[in-house]
């Protein structure tokens, strides 16, 4: 059965009012990210990542994650085979990191260079505009052993780089470090008006195998040090701490003090510094730096001082260790914690909000209503996912419909749709679900749910018809979905939300 009602009769202002995830409305911003960087040396992942992550410790608050790898293994026949599926290390990140509720917004890899990006699900409709670069350096800019890769978003508004680099090694060659750095600052570059190259984005995040040394002093000096914690000595000599006053390329960059032992090169399974006919003396190799954008000209001010940058975006570090208890290569993982705020979200309305029922118990409840922004460009290879909590990426749906058997609501608000999930879209089984909107254009998901419980379903066929007549002044609408817009109303009411143009 359904009910007629007049098109100027349906709540108009609270459709443009209504966001059902939670995080959308947030003034000021704070984004808590976690970032790791690991020289692997080819080595298969360890059984259990867990304290790496701060999964163990963790206190659910982390936004991000942003995972940079090098040296992960880039044999011709091993490289087939994660092209054809996925990389062990990518696998294994997921399968870690999905049950928390983080997905796989992008990952780029060049070699044995590795970058991931996760994020907490709710977060997925405003990390947008997301890119990725690569830029090869090994043997004159032809290998891609070294080098550096990167991907760029908007994060609510403001926009954020992270660039993974496996810079040349050896002590003598800390020039040529600086010199492949600079040349992927320079053809790095993405499209868009907003930011072009790395160093135009408000935040830059720079972490890898840097390779840097610890120059002038001896073996036996450096070791001494480490045996005492008097790390100060050793930082002295840093040769990127010590090209920081003379290269104009690192004006800008900060990273927290260094309290850990160098993290290179250690006997493979021990925490033993390098026993072998080479000894090489240890380094702070792995490291982890980030930037704010300058408002002023480069060179204006203090060299490094914080003063004169984006206004309103502050960059706290919370912790930069090391992990020793991994054995598995020659590099230890290093691993920071920031907070990122600002002073006011740029973006807080998604540009597909999504409406659905609490439960799913029959068909008749899989028919959820989608309200796109003024500012959204449709497509018809857009598709309306839907995922058990815990999926990994957007391509792990249960079920999807595409963007073309969305049908008008109602014809005064043409961006409101409702579509139909068929009973082969749907799971066989109960669990907590949640739908997200993908979009072709933007290769990524703009809208999501709260999750949803999904009763083991007894199928109701013939329900599913929807009768649209006279669109021109009244449109047919069932009761199922009136109480959807009852619903609506009630949320919106109470968050008490102002209106949106």
């Amino acid at each position: 059965t359904h009910l007629h009602i007049q098109l100027l009769t349906l709540p108009e202002a609270m459709l443009l009012k209504m966001s059902v995830c939670k995080g959308y409305y947030i003034t000021p911003f704070s984004n808590r990210v976690h970032v790791i960087t690991w020289n692997v040396g080819s080595a298969t992942p360890p059984d259990d990542i867990t304290s790496l992550l701060g999964l163990n410790v963790g206190d659910g608050n982390t936004d991000m994650y942003i995972i940079g790898l090098q040296e992960v293994n880039s044999m011709i026949n091993k490289r087939l085979k994660d092209a054809l599926f996925t990389d062990q290390w990518s696998e294994v990140c997921m399968e870690r990191l999905s049950p928390f509720g983080y997905v796989l917004v992008t990952s780029q890899r060049m070699q044995g260079v590795l970058l991931l990006i996760f994020a907490k699900y709710f977060h997925l409709p405003f990390l947008r505009g997301v890119q990725t670069e690569t830029t090869r350096t090994g043997l004159g800019g032809y290998w891609g052993n070294k080098g550096g890769v990167s991907a760029r978003m908007s994060v609510y508004g403001h926009t954020i780089c992270f660039l993974n680099c496996h810079l040349p090694a050896h002590m003598e060659n800390s020039d040529q470090r600086m010199e492949d750095f600079e040349s992927i600052l320079q053809q790095q570059q993405f499209e868009g008006q907003a930011s072009t190259g790395v160093l135009d984005h408000d935040v830059v995040f720079w972490f890898g195998d840097l390779n840097f040394r610890i120059d002038e002093l001896e073996m036996q000096v450096v070791k001494s040090a480490i045996d005492n914690n008097k790390f100060s000595i050793l930082w002295e000599k840093d040769q990127l701490n010590m090209a920081k006053d003379s290269e104009t390329v690192l004006e800008g960059f900060q990273e927290g003090p260094l309290k850990f032992p160098p993290t290179y090169k250690f006997d493979v399974g021990t925490n033993t510094y390098d026993t072998s006919g080479k000894k090489r003396k240890p380094a702070w190799t792995d490291r982890i730096l980030w930037r704010l954008r300058a408002t002023a000209p480069v060179g204006a001010g203090k060299r490094g001082s914080i003063s004169g940058l984006t206004s309103g975006t502050k960059v706290t570090q919370h912790s930069y260790r090391s992990h020793m208890e991994f054995m598995i290569s020659d590099h230890k993982p290093v691993s920071s914690i920031f907070t990122l705020q600002v002073r006011e979200t740029r973006v807080d309305i998604p540009l597909v909000t999504i409406i659905v029922e609490d439960e799913w118990n029959s068909v008749a409840d899989a028919t959820p209503i989608f309200k796109l922004a003024p500012n959204y460009s449709r497509s018809s290879w857009d598709w309306i996912g839907l995922y058990k909590v815990g999926f990994k990426h957007y391509k792990d749906y249960v079920g999807y419909v595409w963007d073309n058997f969305l049908s008008h609501l109602m014809n005064v608000l043409p961006t409101v749709f409702q579509v139909t999930f068929t009973e082969e879209e749907l799971p066989k089984g109960s669990g907590d679900f949640i739908l997200g909107y993908y979009s072709n254009n933007m290769s990524s998901i703009v809208g999501v749910t709260e999750p949803f419980q999904v009763i083991a379903m007894v199928i109701l066929k013939g329900l599913l018809t929807e009768n649209f007549e006279n669109l021109s002044t009244v449109c047919s609408v069932s009761l199922k979905t009136l109480r959807k817009m009852d619903k609506w109303r009630t949320k919106v009411e109470v968050a008490g939300l102002k209106n949106y143009n």
